[in-house]
């Protein structure tokens, strides 16, 4: 179920994020006329439900009233999970599938019906480009995602941040949608805690749909640093991570709980980056973006103990450990072995 919005102001007018929520009450779609109504642009936040930079933007940019250079369409994804007690706690709903990882067939139970008639909406209205707005895992800077490095993707991943990550893994993520002709970046915010992180949603927003145009312009140096497929350390599936600055026995990693800090700048191969278990690599996975297991090539265990091979640069560093289990526990970009 997707519900349409056209009167944005009866949505919004005097409310709270949580009572505008609580309006909305299912995954919507609000649209905004534009000054040139030829043209539409998209903006894509709340597929999961514990990260909400992004519909805190969309909030204050509605209920200040402002008229887009052109028709701007807002997509709200997991409204029920964001409103699960306590608000902004929950991923996804409990037993659900993680809806940013349903935007290819088959679209079916629940949340693959939800990111079918998004995409379905989103072909329909074909807008310029789409941004989706997240938030990070754990605290850190702001950058974007890709699976596109073209120019048009670099143009607007600047309106936002000077980072890009260009991955050809694929997910089911809706930034997919970029091979169907409709430029598509994600940005991660920070963290959902980083006041940072509200600050880029919110001028991210304003300078994405106030400018009269967003796509490349000749000979434009956009500044924005590629960062090129990240691997994902995964745990394998049955094992678990805790958070702590001692070895957990019941855990088989344990970060510390200060991880986040690795989000910032690169790791050199002499810190430690956790404790490992008896077990120790034969719980983690990293396989590449063709499937290719590169563990060994990254990583070793040192006296208990998990480190790189050689210095390397870590996104979405988490210490959340649902998460650690269930998605992972970080990306990292650096120098095989």
């Amino acid at each position: 179920m997707l519900k349409i919005i056209h009167d944005p102001e009866s949505a919004i007018s005097g409310t709270s994020v949580e009572s505008f929520l609580h309006r909305l009450a299912v995954p919507t779609a609000i649209f905004v006329e534009g000054h040139d109504r030829t043209r539409t642009r998209a903006v894509c936040t709340l597929l999961h439900g514990n990260e909400p930079s992004g519909i805190h933007a969309i909030h204050q940019y509605l209920s200040a009233g402002v008229k887009p250079a052109v028709n701007a369409l807002f997509i709200i994804g997991s409204v029920q999970a964001a409103l699960t007690k306590p608000l902004f706690s929950h991923r996804t709903l409990p037993g659900k599938r993680d809806l940013n990882r349903c935007f290819k067939p088959p679209f079916e139970n629940g949340q693959g019906e939800t990111a079918g008639a998004i995409l379905q909406l989103i072909h329909s209205v074909n807008p310029e480009a789409l941004i989706d707005l997240h938030n990070t895992s754990g605290s850190g800077p702001a950058f974007g995602v890709s699976i596109n490095g073209d120019t048009d993707h670099l143009a607007l991943t600047s309106l936002f941040t000077n980072d890009l990550i260009v991955t050809d893994l694929r997910l089911g993520a809706i930034m997919e949608i970029s091979e169907r002709d409709v430029p598509t970046v994600t940005i991660e915010c920070g963290g959902a805690t980083d006041t940072s992180a509200k600050f880029v949603a919110q001028e991210g927003i304003s300078r994405y749909l106030s400018a009269e145009t967003i796509g490349a312009e000749p000979r434009v140096d956009y500044r924005v640093n590629i960062f090129r497929n990240p691997i994902r350390l995964e745990l394998k599936k049955g094992f678990s991570a805790a958070y702590s600055d001692e070895p957990q026995k019941h855990a088989d990693i344990t970060l510390p709980e200060s991880a986040e800090r690795f989000n910032y700048g690169m790791v050199p191969h002499e810190e430690a980056l956790g404790f490992l278990s008896d077990k120790g690599l034969s719980v983690l996975t990293a396989k590449d973006h063709s499937g290719v297991e590169r563990l060994d090539d990254f990583f070793e265990c040192r006296e208990g103990r998990l480190y790189s091979r050689h210095p390397i640069k870590l996104f979405m560093v988490t210490t959340n450990a649902d998460i650690a289990a269930s998605d992972c526990l970080f990306y990292f970009i650096g120098r095989s072995a």
